[in-house]
């Protein structure tokens, strides 16, 4: 692969201020970061201020330290004038047809409780076939979707803070919409979407949700796992989730993709999702 030629002041400048980002949302010092990368903290404070010019191996040893999404480490690469190195591929091409397998394989096998495939912004890409089931319960698959997000991308989080999605079936809204938020915040700083920033903004001018619960509570003690009591029909169905992500991932698509799966947190919710199945 061939380099760009190196970047000029304004460029290192733009890269600079991408590194300060990152730095501050990792919550590192530039003693510390400069430590983790076995260089000095002048050179990282030169870096920083635009009068130093990194390397490209230099970004990415910086990106790798701070754990930054390899679709923003493409945008500190080119803030240094070096052309972008992690390729995204769409989901539906020959090449990914191995990691939509493997999803597949995922989904299918969490049968009979339900499962979705997620990325970066929950945009909804995959789910196993007991997931739509569950919006019979309340409404129905494309009717609630259409409430929700239009014709636009179907949006896992949109679907649950809209008042015509979940929002209204969740029996324990007041103990868990207060965490989701403060997870849609670390995402949205962590990852540098807009699509979340902007979700964010939307959250923020609904008038039914308390403006306390956009500032993040830290002495409060949180649950190993985040529980999810839905009132379906008139049926009760107590849930938790986990989040499996590519741990290996070398695609900006494959990095940003998570799969939810939901669990019973009980016996009469097992045996509903197995009568849905």
């Amino acid at each position: 692969m061939t380099h760009a030629a190196p970047q000029t002041t304004a460029s290192a400048n733009g890269f600079g201020a991408l590194l300060r980002q990152w730095r501050g949302a990792r919550k590192l010092s530039q003693l510390e970061l400069a430590l983790s990368c076995n260089v000095s903290q002048r050179h990282l404070s030169f870096l920083e201020s635009g009068r130093s010019r990194p390397s490209r191996a230099m970004v990415l040893q910086l990106a790798e330290t701070l754990e930054v999404p390899l679709r923003e480490r493409n945008a500190l690469l080119q803030a240094a004038g070096y052309a972008g190195l992690f390729r995204q591929r769409d989901l539906d091409t020959t090449e990914m047809a191995p990691v939509r397998e493997a999803l597949r394989l995922m989904l299918d096998h969490h049968q009979p409780y339900p499962a979705v495939v997620v990325d970066r912004d929950w945009n909804l890409l995959m789910h196993n076939a007991v997931f739509p089931r569950l919006f019979e319960l309340i409404g129905g698959w494309e009717t609630v979707w259409q409430r929700c997000c239009g014709d636009g991308p179907r949006n896992v989080m949109r679907l649950t803070f809209h008042q015509g999605g979940l929002r209204r079936h969740i029996a324990n809204w007041r103990e868990v919409a207060p965490l989701m938020l403060q997870r849609l915040r670390k995402e949205a700083a962590t990852s540098g979407s807009d699509e979340l920033a902007a979700l964010l903004v939307e959250l923020g001018a609904d008038p039914a949700i308390p403006r306390e619960w956009h500032a993040p509570d830290i002495e409060r003690p949180l649950p190993p796992v985040l529980p999810l009591s839905l009132d379906a029909g008139g049926a009760q169905v107590s849930l938790f989730s986990v989040i499996a992500t590519f741990g290996t991932a070398q695609d900006i698509t494959t990095d940003e993709i998570r799969v939810e799966s939901f669990f019973p947190a009980d016996k009469d919710s097992a045996d509903l999702l197995k009568a849905l199945a």
